[in-house]
């Protein structure tokens, strides 16, 4: 063998040891969620989680085989006005121009409007999770969706579903009777996608249940309108979709501080939106699974890092409800629920074991 032929035998043997050092393996995938909650929130929490088990249960170990890195823009409770929430938003978009994921992911509308909505074109695969704005109404204001049957461009996603026709019927199935359900809306963004949202589903399905809508501008309006309806017979329980209120101190309220003060002052079973806020103490009834939404959007982020197209992925409705009740709150309100509905319970919050 000629010096030549030798040379080239080594660089061969030295590139194929580079390519077996651990260091030069190829990088894991990397998923970015983006949360407009704090940390550990009712709502987040449980999407995040179910996203991250469903990644497992697709074959993607985490984080061995694909690395999850979470953001928290805290719109809720802390950066709550446009400018604190831009100031985010940006704040992540930074990040994501530095060191792009293959997947980001948006939990809620501010994550998705501020941050989600900005990559629409790019090279950023999307996918976002408890959207409770209209997607259509989001292309309006930025060009990213054909149709939710088949998106087109970068984006896809879960929409909140609230399955609120099935809550009323629930509750009407155990309150023959129930008088009329009054729905507290705030005037957050949030707030007002839910109220679309809630006409929406009522508009395409048939309820005998008679209902009204509430709008509370603050924090002490919410109070009176809890006191009142407490106060008025006609009323038979209250559907709190009141998430972010004010004081005329500007101090902030979220669920567990609007909740623990309903469940204190309030003569009236409330109807969850959300399953974990019976935790938080509300009485329940059939409420939005946000594990199982977050799960949803999981198995469209595995379907991306296999190779496939956000665009050619359907948006969808997030599936299933769960049929949630808090026990202890029950008592509160001198009510027994009947066993049947208690045994086709997904969970019972506060029972004995």
């Amino acid at each position: 063998m000629n010096s030549a032929a030798r040379f080239r035998t080594v660089l061969l043997i030295v590139a194929a040891a580079m390519l077996l050092l651990p260091g030069r393996a190829h990088p894991a995938p990397r998923v970015l969620i983006v949360h407009s909650y704090e940390q550990g929130h009712v709502c987040g929490q449980p999407q995040h989680d179910g996203l991250v088990s469903a990644l497992k249960q697709e074959g993607f170990a985490v984080p061995a085989e694909v690395s999850v890195d979470a953001y928290h823009m805290d719109t809720k409770r802390r950066n709550n006005t446009p400018t604190l929430i831009r100031a985010q938003a940006d704040k992540v978009l930074g990040m994501v121009e530095c060191k792009p994921p293959d997947v980001l992911v948006t939990l809620d509308d501010n994550a998705f409007r501020t941050v989600g909505l900005e990559l629409a074109g790019s090279d950023t695969p999307v996918v976002f999770s408890g959207l409770n704005g209209q997607p259509e109404a989001y292309h309006e204001r930025r060009p990213f969706l054909v149709s939710r049957e088949r998106p087109g461009h970068n984006i896809t996603g879960v929409y909140e579903k609230l399955h609120i026709v099935d809550a009323f019927r629930v509750h009407a199935r155990m309150f023959p009777g129930v008088g009329t359900i009054r729905i507290l809306l705030d005037r957050s963004p949030t707030g007002r996608a839910i109220a679309r949202q809630i006409e929406l589903e009522l508009d395409e399905a048939s309820t005998r249940v008679p209902w009204d809508v509430r709008t509370v501008p603050d924090w002490p309006s919410f109070q009176r309108e809890i006191l009142e309806a407490g106060r008025d017979e006609s009323v038979g329980a209250v559907y709190p979709a009141t998430l972010l209120l004010k004081d005329e101190r500007g101090r902030t309220y979220t669920a567990p501080e609007i909740f623990r003060w309903t469940v204190k002052h309030s003569t009236k079973p409330e109807i969850a939106i959300n399953y974990a806020f019976t935790r938080l103490g509300l009485f329940g009834g059939a409420a939005v699974d946000f594990h199982a939404m977050g799960a949803q959007a999981g198995r469209m982020v595995a379907r991306i890092l296999r190779g496939e197209r956000a665009g050619c992925i359907p948006v969808e409705e997030a599936r299933k409800f769960a049929l949630v009740f808090n026990i202890q709150r029950a008592r509160q309100l001198g009510i027994d629920i009947p066993s049947d509905i208690l045994m086709a319970a997904d969970e019972v919050v506060g029972a004995t074991p």
